[in-house]
């Protein structure tokens, strides 16, 4: 249905905050430009009405945290079934960037910048060029949506089309004006499930084994995944959502990023947060955070359920210390923390793995 918000002063007699208007849709996209967490805390924008070369433009352009692009519409002037179009026809171009026109968007949004130290700073994980727009989504950007073009979004997601809208409300508070937002589909229930290779490259069925990324080393220690059995991800729901796709019996490949693969293992439960999350510390369940110190595992944000660690237990079948990683050109990498990759460059580093690891 459509979104609609309603806000209401706190009080003894609580009344209905107006709703207003803000002064143009300019406002709001410069608003988001200086403060990108409007849109999400994840992304990492790059570029503002850049040119397609095709007669259209788009709003604005953003990296995810696995170097996956966000291309962000807003509603400006379009009915919503025009913005849908537009946005799809815009991917189609978006999908076929390449590292260098990335980086000459990037230049273009932020002359002084570079785009692999900057990305460094956001993230904390380095910039790998193979997982460089391996995928994209499109975000939608209106003050409301009407119930066709719902529906219309709404299929184009359950065929696998990465596309969501948000929805943006003002309401008037005395002299001031807020802002609220509401997602059309919630994104911690549509994490990305697949890796595929760009168009034009070769892909396959995916071949059953999960791919992970066990990164910043300042939020958790291989060492201790080890020693207590788990994977982990935090730090926002992008970083944790992917966790979840997770189930008893899967089989998962860890990979440190720029330092290679460190085991493999049997995944014996479901994602769990970090409040919630125990092991076996001699001989009694405790909870995880009592027993491990070498990392921060997200301390911090314990009781935020969307920032906060999640953990998946694992009963490891290999695994070697972090100075002993498998690291061999042609291995496949990734920046998400758990995907199912469907490239031929996967299947191949399976059966490498298997004899470096002697797993059969």
């Amino acid at each position: 249905m459509p979104i609609k918000t309603q806000i209401w002063t706190v009080g003894a007699q609580p009344e209905p905050l107006k709703g207003a208007q803000l002064a143009s849709e300019q406002l709001l996209e410069d608003m988001i430009v200086t403060a990108p967490a409007l849109l999400s805390e994840d992304w990492m924008l790059i570029g503002r009405q850049e040119n397609t070369g095709h007669g259209g433009r788009i709003d604005l352009l953003a990296l995810a945290p696995d170097a996956s692009l966000v291309l962000i519409e807003l509603k400006r002037d379009r009915t919503p079934r025009e913005v849908v179009a537009q946005a799809l026809d815009y991917a189609a171009w978006v999908e076929r960037l390449e590292a260098e026109d990335i980086a000459a968007i990037y230049k273009r949004f932020c002359p002084a910048g570079d785009l692999a130290v900057d990305f460094f700073v956001r993230f904390g994980v380095p910039l790998e060029s193979d997982s460089l727009n391996q995928s994209h989504q499109i975000v939608i950007v209106a003050a409301e949506l009407d119930a066709s073009s719902e529906r219309i979004v709404a299929y184009l997601s359950e065929r696998d089309i990465a596309i969501n809208v948000l929805c943006f409300q003002v309401f008037q508070c005395g002299e001031q004006q807020l802002i609220s937002r509401a997602w059309l589909l919630d994104p911690a229930e549509t994490p990305q499930t697949s890796v595929v290779g760009k168009p034009g490259t070769p892909s396959e069925p995916w071949n059953g084994e999960h791919y992970c990324s066990f990164g910043d080393s300042r939020n958790r220690s291989w060492r201790e995944a080890v020693q207590f059995g788990f994977i982990s991800g935090g730090g926002g729901a992008w970083y944790s959502n992917s966790l979840r796709m997770l189930a008893p019996g899967d089989r998962v490949w860890v990979n440190i990023p720029q330092q290679g693969y460190v085991g493999v293992g049997l995944v014996s439960g479901v994602a769990t947060p970090a409040a919630d999350f125990q092991v076996l510390h001699e001989g009694r369940e405790t909870p995880i955070l009592d027993v491990v110190t070498e990392a921060n595992y997200h301390r911090d944000v314990v009781n935020d359920l969307e920032r906060c660690e999640y953990f998946v237990p694992v009963t490891w079948t290999h695994t070697v210390p972090q100075s002993e990683a498998v690291k061999e050109v042609g291995l496949f990498g990734n920046q998400n923390t758990v995907c199912r990759p469907t490239t031929p460059k996967w299947r191949w580093t399976i059966e490498r793995l298997k004899e470096r690891f002697h797993v059969t």
